[in-house]
């Protein structure tokens, strides 16, 4: 399997997002519902960005902490629990927001679903792994 640098494909993301006001037009990301996350390393307070599809339910963005579905958390949710505090670009703004790590129950239960029925692969990274994969609220100040 060739391998792929992720961290190359990111910054592709975060320029053609910024570069259209928000809106990402390279495959296979076009037109997805993305964010770019703000988030401070935990361990190295290294000021980082990442690309994220997001959802919304009643006024409230959510992302989901997948990393398709491997055994371990993303970096960027590890970051946040550290640094809830923190900023999106969403579309052609940037936000404050303060990050809620759902980690269990009815409501975690529901936005994932929510997300799932509209992005399946969503449903398959929850198949994939035996951890519950958490849901992370973004609540705008």
């Amino acid at each position: 399997m060739p391998e792929f640098d992720m961290s190359d494909i990111n910054q592709k993301v975060i320029a053609d997002f910024r570069a259209n006001n928000g809106t990402v037009t390279i495959e296979p990301f076009a037109g997805g519902p993305i964010v770019l996350l703000h988030h401070v390393g935990a361990k190295t307070g290294t000021a980082r960005v990442t690309p994220l599809a997001y959802d919304e339910v009643d006024g409230q963005l959510f992302i989901i902490a997948s990393k398709a579905g491997t055994p371990e958390n993303p970096a960027w949710y590890h970051n946040l629990l550290a640094n809830p505090e923190t900023t999106i670009e969403f579309g052609p703004d940037t936000i404050a927001v303060t990050a809620e790590a759902l980690t269990e129950g009815e409501e975690r239960a529901r936005l994932y679903k929510h997300i799932a029925d509209k992005m399946p692969n969503f449903a398959e990274y929850q198949k994939k792994t035996d951890r519950l994969i958490p849901v992370v609220l973004l609540h705008r100040k």
